[in-house]
């Protein structure tokens, strides 16, 4: 494994900084670090600096940045069990919330906030010795992490060019809506990030919500328990990074594998196995059943069915004790099935990540440990599904200039508006036309 190969993680605006929650709470644990960055347990021998600077008394402090326009979320980390693991200077917050709107984060007060946020951020790049890139966690929906959370990705893409640039976002949903301008805020967030980012993994509150309802038995999810379940994935996807396995996969190999052309860079997430507590000592999946379980599409993170497109490209990652004869003979049966269907130009089509380090749950959390777990993120052309729902929305609104007043009086001209849905629209026909 490739040592001290660091990754800078940003959070930004309310969905951003409760990802950050339940993600370090969950990093902590398998790292053996106490709630106050204290190593609690000296027998993991794994390397945690890809995530942590660490000193040698033991004190460990994420690589992080915690960004948000108004105060409420990240005060209460600041109160909370973990407010002694984070720098204070990695917590940023404004005075005035961006109120839903793209604008006001991106041009009116996201100016008065880039500079600090960029100062930290140099300093997070000092404490490295070699930055392989950042990964930023945001809702395109609202109006921080859509506003904000580009204008960060444009000027990381400035003075940090070399290092990759991943982005985890919160989609907006096929129902379920907390913002009725959600679709303005995520059409023009989507456009501008575009050329800024190297590979996106799209996620949505509705099938979120989905697979805890019908998978894990929570009938009322809150966002913690979406946000806990969006951790095991995330974790699952950077545990080569930090723990020692078979077939590690590097932050640049996922770009290599995943991404065929600069625009086609949103991969679909799907974890396994999605086991209750209840029933966890009844049910060790096997290899072949995780694997099975990521080409279903129930168990995807976002809502649109793999089935109706093609994949271009499809990484495995394991945890745990896996063979690797066992994961081959697995895709040897999932490539006879018909419902799963690879472009004419990819025939291989499968890239495989191995790692030793069994996944961990967290104590009275939804899903239960298990010995074994799978996180695929495949690169489908169903995807165009989701842009196309969010596109036909925001054309709806655009014709009869609903809510545009509110986003001119923030910088915004309508010339922006028409470019950003033009820009979509080319890419749902870049998506067909990868289908022919």
């Amino acid at each position: 494994m490739a040592k001290n190969r660091e990754i800078i993680q940003l959070h930004i605006g309310q969905a951003g900084v409760q990802m950050a929650s339940a993600c370090w709470e969950l990093y902590c644990l398998e790292h053996g670090i106490y709630p106050d960055g204290i190593f609690c347990d000296c027998s993991i021998y794994e390397d945690c600096s890809a995530f942590f600077s660490c000193d040698r008394s033991g004190q460990c402090v994420p690589r992080v940045l915690l960004l948000d326009l108004e105060p409420s979320v990240v005060d209460e980390i600041r109160i909370g069990t973990y407010r002694e693991l984070f720098h204070p200077n990695s917590l940023l917050t404004g005075c005035e919330d961006a109120a839903s709107n793209f604008g006001r984060g991106h041009y009116r007060l996201g100016q008065t906030m880039i500079e600090p946020a960029m100062d930290r951020i140099r300093k997070l790049c000092e404490h490295c010795s070699s930055l392989q890139g950042f990964m930023m966690f945001h809702s395109v929906g609202g109006g921080t992490g859509a506003g904000l959370g580009t204008l960060l990705l444009e000027r990381l893409g400035e003075d940090f060019g070399k290092a990759s640039r991943m982005e985890f976002n919160i989609f907006p949903s096929p129902k379920v809506s907390p913002v009725i301008v959600e679709p303005y805020n995520a059409i023009l967030a989507s456009h501008v990030a575009m050329e800024h980012s190297d590979c996106t993994f799209v996620l949505d509150n509705e099938a979120l919500y989905d697979v805890c309802d019908r998978n894990l038995n929570v009938r009322e999810p809150t966002y913690t328990n979406l946000n806990r379940l969006v951790a095991q994935a995330v974790s699952c996807i950077t545990a080569s990074l930090r723990f020692s396995g078979a077939i590690n996969v590097d932050l640049l190999e996922f770009q290599t594998n995943l991404v065929p052309f600069p625009r086609i860079h949103y991969p679909l997430v799907t974890y396994a196995p999605l086991v209750p507590g209840s029933t966890a000592r009844h049910e060790q999946p096997t290899t072949a059943q995780l694997t099975y379980e990521c080409f279903e599409p129930h168990n995807q993170l976002v809502k649109c069915d793999p089935r109706t497109g093609r994949y271009m490209s499809c990484c495995l990652l394991y945890r745990g004790n896996i063979a690797p004869i066992e994961i081959n003979r697995a895709l040897h049966e999932m490539r006879s099935n018909s419902s799963i269907r690879f472009v004419d130009w990819c025939p291989t089509g499968f890239k495989i990540g191995i790692n030793f380090q069994a996944p961990i749950a967290v104590p009275g959390a939804d899903l239960a440990r298990t010995d074994l777990a799978c996180c695929m993120l495949s690169n489908n052309t169903a995807i165009k599904t989701a842009w196309t729902r969010v596109a036909d929305k925001y054309q709806r609104m655009y014709d009869r200039k609903a809510f545009f007043y509110h986003y001119f009086g923030e910088g915004l001209e309508e010339q922006d508006l028409t470019e950003a849905i033009e820009n979509i629209r080319t890419l749902i026909k870049d998506y067909e036309e990868i289908e022919k």
